[in-house]
């Protein structure tokens, strides 16, 4: 992350700031002409929420607090206005920016920080000729009585997590594959106190993990599987949360082959799942929050090679299960499965699993926010409240048993794929079957990738899930 974020006591004369207000704020006590200040109160009357003053050797932003709305909503209307000023910033050449806190609620505060800090990533890796002003701003400062410095720094690690998730999903797989992959899980999480373990394929073949070895045989490149744990000294759970994700490093759909333009070729993003968990444990190991997760993570690409899974064959899976397979495309519930399977010898608290899994959830909301399935209405409310405190919001569909039906084989346990109907709950209830503690299920296949940038969400990769799963667990008891 180029950003520095940093708290100031003072306000210099010639830096640029932005005012955090209210309407009803009086901005007089500060370093405005008489003239600037009427054309100031002139445009809050008028009900302008945005407003900039050019004081020729400083730029001053005014945002304006929307206290017509909820707070989750006053929020979310920050990080937007955020970005709304990001444009400015950058084309008056901004290095350094003030925040002024005139809204005295440090939540409030801390979100246009957030939306300001998120919108200015960029993802320039391969561009021969970099945009100067894309690196603007540098350095943020925040004048405030409210915030204090331990909140900016833990704020600083989140947006570095979710900067960090984005990079790898704009990746593309002929730079990483699932052991560079394992690699880089690796050496950002051990100096953070992490122990990460990384299976190979010849461990993965003595586990007998069926589903991760058969979406990975087109592939000649071997998969890998990661397990981390992070755990405290001080933790405050005697049962470990466990994060899976979906590392589907591309996705060509195997011999079930996908269509292309318009959905093979960002399948890079395939592995969002995976990135969110490095990106979430990241954010709470740097962070030092004393909650004990594991994290798990199957990663593949899934080809069309010559020794390809194909339709009609039957795998055993880590369990034990037996599926029909009938479609290759339907992949990411195979490796998941051998992760939700392996998850159960920690007895863990709540299980979470992260994937871009189905199309049928991105229909169906679009990406307004992430399909959930949930066995324990306890751990999905106190989920569903982070969802709106961050505006990573969720919609609960049902795990109803007539789903099951879909899913019955006649020549195996299950077969991988349900109806014409419904893919995003059948899908669910094939992972169901590999869980037998409290567990929810994200399907991210709306939220993880955006063609048309969305405010501070960017375009490409976004790190969904990231912010939503740091709330929540900072949030326990």
């Amino acid at each position: 992350m180029h950003i520095s974020l940093v708290k100031t006591t003072e306000i210099r004369p010639d830096i640029s700031c932005i005012y955090l207000v209210r309407k009803t704020t009086d901005l007089s006590g500060y370093s405005f002409s008489k003239s600037e200040m009427e054309y100031i109160q002139r445009l809050l009357e008028d009900g302008e929420k945005q407003l900039m003053v050019n004081s020729y050797f400083k730029y001053s932003f005014v945002q304006v607090l929307d206290e017509g709305k909820g707070f989750h909503s006053q929020k979310e209307e920050l990080r937007k206005g955020a970005f709304d000023l990001l444009s400015q910033i950058r084309s008056y050449k901004i290095r350094e920016i003030l925040i002024v806190d005139e809204l005295s609620d440090p939540e409030l505060v801390l979100a246009f920080t957030e939306g300001l800090v998120l919108s200015a990533y960029t993802f320039e890796r391969y561009l021969s000729k970099k945009k100067e002003e894309d690196r603007f701003p540098c350095l943020i400062e925040l004048f405030s009585s409210y915030v204090r410095e331990e909140d900016l720094n833990e704020l600083s690690g989140l947006c570095k997590a979710v900067y960090l998730a984005r990079d790898l999903v704009n990746e593309p797989v002929v730079h990483l594959g699932a052991e560079k992959f394992a690699e880089i899980i690796a050496s950002t999480l051990t100096p953070l106190g992490c122990h990460v373990e990384v299976f190979g394929k010849n461990r993965i073949q003595s586990l007998k993990m069926g589903g991760l070895l058969a979406v990975n045989k087109g592939s000649i490149d071997p998969p890998t599987f990661s397990v981390i744990d992070y755990h405290p000294d001080h933790a405050v759970n005697n049962k470990p949360f466990v994060l899976v994700g979906k590392g589907v490093m591309y996705d060509t759909g195997g011999l079930s082959l996908k269509p292309t333009p318009d959905s093979m070729d960002y399948m890079k993003s395939d592995m969002s799942g995976a990135a969110a968990v490095l990106g979430a444990i990241y954010a709470v190991a740097s962070n030092d929050l004393p909650i004990r997760i594991i994290g798990l993570i199957p990663a593949t690409d899934n080809r069309p090679g010559g020794n390809a899974l194909t339709p009609g064959d039957i795998i055993s899976m880590y369990d034990g299960t037996t599926v029909e397979v009938l479609n290759t495309d339907a992949e990411g519930r195979l490796i998941l499965a051998d992760a939700l399977s392996y998850a159960s010898q920690y007895e863990p608290e709540l299980v979470i699993d992260l994937a871009t899994l189905t199309g049928s959830a991105q229909a169906a909301i679009g990406s307004a926010g992430m399909v959930a399935f949930s066995t324990n209405d306890e751990f999905y409310s106190k989920l569903e409240e982070s969802g709106f405190n961050v505006f990573e919001r969720l919609v609960r569909f049902p795990l109803w048993e007539d789903y099951q039906e879909a899913l019955k084989s006649d020549v195996a346990d299950l077969k991988n794929l349900g109806g014409k109907t419904a893919g995003a709950i059948t899908a669910a209830k094939f992972l169901q079957h590999f869980t037998g503690y409290p567990w929810i299920h994200l399907d991210i296949a709306g939220t993880a990738f955006l063609h048309t940038r969305d405010s501070y969400r960017g375009k490409g990769g976004t790190g969904s899930g990231i912010r939503l799963l740091y709330d929540f667990l900072k949030n326990y008891r």
